[in-house]
């Protein structure tokens, strides 16, 4: 696929800009009647398989957590998230944007991935209402002898 190409999909498919690859397992949790459809139905299209949801009993590459102020604690919710993943795998975190219900704090967001043991790569607009957050196991932190 031509470079030209490549930034087409990225504008169409909103999962091409969050790095979803081909044949990777991706366990969504928080799914609501308000999360992003269209955020979704790119995921799949990109790694072509549909989300597996929370009764998945296998690890993912990918956790996919939507997450709203009201969901209880963001901590706790990282810190399970972590437990579903391959190792090397990653947490996308989806939050609504600000002035929308459930908005959560950037600061809360950072705080509560590093208590979780994360860090922060990325953070881009996941659709109209949604901001998503990259949130990977530090690359040292495995590597303690």
């Amino acid at each position: 696929m031509s470079a030209t190409a490549d930034h087409a999909e990225e504008r169409t498919n909103p999962a091409a800009r969050l790095g979803f690859e081909p044949g990777q397992v991706v366990q969504e949790i928080g799914y609501d009647d308000d999360v992003e459809l269209e955020l979704r139905e790119g995921i799949e299209a990109t790694t072509g398989q549909e989300l597996v949801d929370e009764e998945y009993d296998d690890v993912a590459d990918v956790v996919l957590l939507w997450f709203r102020d009201e969901d209880g604690d963001l901590t706790d919710a990282l810190v399970d998230a972590i437990g579903l993943l391959e190792d090397g795998g990653t947490v996308w975190l989806m939050t609504p944007k600000t002035g929308r219900d459930g908005y959560v704090e950037p600061s809360d967001i950072n705080e509560a991935a590093q208590t979780a043991g994360l860090a922060q790569t990325k953070s881009i607009s996941a659709g109209k209402d949604w901001t998503g957050s990259r949130l990977a196991t530090p690359k040292g932190a495995k590597a303690k002898r």
